[in-house]
């Protein structure tokens, strides 16, 4: 396996400059996909995504139990045993609850930032020590046959980032867990194929809601989460000619409803004359429940 960090800055400018990115292409056979994903779940009781390349196999996120994420393996008919590593975007429980146990059942490497590291770390029981792996923000590893980029979102956590994954000219994009859109990722991230894109709360619920108000603060504050509106902004600014798929991710269960998150966003779209039935795909990400797998 053949693993490089290069700089962000220095790198990822000309990745996204190539012009076969920045273009509608042909579909691939679908039998022979560059790049494959399920979102196995999304919500704040828990987080995990599978993405599949012809070389790798990786796990953001393993914020379930491991009985419960080897379940949701079993249900997109993949087998956990033929994973590669585990990629977390910060310490917070709904995010890495099932990493330590998995790790250990399966020796399966840990990619995290040193910061991250320090805070989940105390929370995932004895790790060993070769699979203890580093990404820092604003990277890009080269991790087989996929470009993994790295980048810092605002959250209140040691040091959040999230992921990028590119195979050949398709590219899937993960943005939750972040209190607004840094404008240094707008043209960074903009026109991949599919994007994870967070619709935590519908603003009005939350404020109303039985939540303590400091809570309150925290979810809407820059560190916080992206509301409905907030993540139908995202996908306006993100969104290219290639730009076809959108999940909406990380749903509260108490401050949202997925009927509720998919007529906000696409009422927002349709105000910036964006068709959420015509130009894109909106897809609905569950807590419990994997989507189907989604071939790029």
């Amino acid at each position: 396996m053949r693993e490089s960090s290069r700089p962000f800055a220095d790198q990822l400018a000309q990745l996204y400059q190539k012009p076969d990115l920045m273009t509608g292409s042909s579909p691939l056979c679908p039998s022979s996909p560059d790049l494959q994903f399920s979102i196995l779940a999304s919500g704040s009781s828990g987080n995990c995504t599978y993405i599949e390349s012809k070389q790798k196999r990786i796990i953001v996120d393993a914020g379930l139990s491991g009985k419960k994420i080897e379940a949701l393996f079993q249900s997109i008919n993949r087998d956990i045993r033929q994973v590669d590593a585990i990629f977390v975007t910060h310490e917070h429980k709904d995010h890495v609850h099932g990493v330590g146990v998995l790790s250990r059942r399966y020796n399966l490497p840990i990619y995290a930032n040193h910061a991250t590291w320090l805070a989940m770390e105390p929370m995932l029981g004895p790790i060993a020590k070769e699979n203890k792996r580093y990404i820092e923000p604003g990277t890009l590893l080269e991790f087989g046959d996929l470009d993994v980029l790295s980048y810092p979102v605002s959250h209140d956590a040691a040091d959040p980032q999230f992921y990028a994954f590119q195979k050949g000219k398709r590219q899937f994009v993960m943005l939750t867990d972040t209190g607004y859109l840094p404008d240094r990722l707008r043209g960074q991230l903009k026109n991949a194929d599919a994007y994870l894109i967070e619709s935590n709360h519908e603003i009005e619920m939350l404020r109303y809601g039985a939540y303590p108000w400091s809570l309150k603060q925290r979810i809407l504050s820059d560190k916080g989460h992206l509301s409905n509106e907030d993540g139908a902004l995202a996908i306006r600014d993100l969104m290219g000619p290639k730009s076809k798929h959108i999940y909406l991710g990380h749903l509260s269960r108490d401050n949202n409803t997925k009927q509720l998150a998919l007529d906000t966003v696409t009422r927002v779209l349709n105000q910036y004359d964006i068709d959420a039935q015509s130009d894109l795909t909106l897809h609905m990400t569950d807590p419990s429940q994997a989507t189907l797998l989604h071939d790029l």
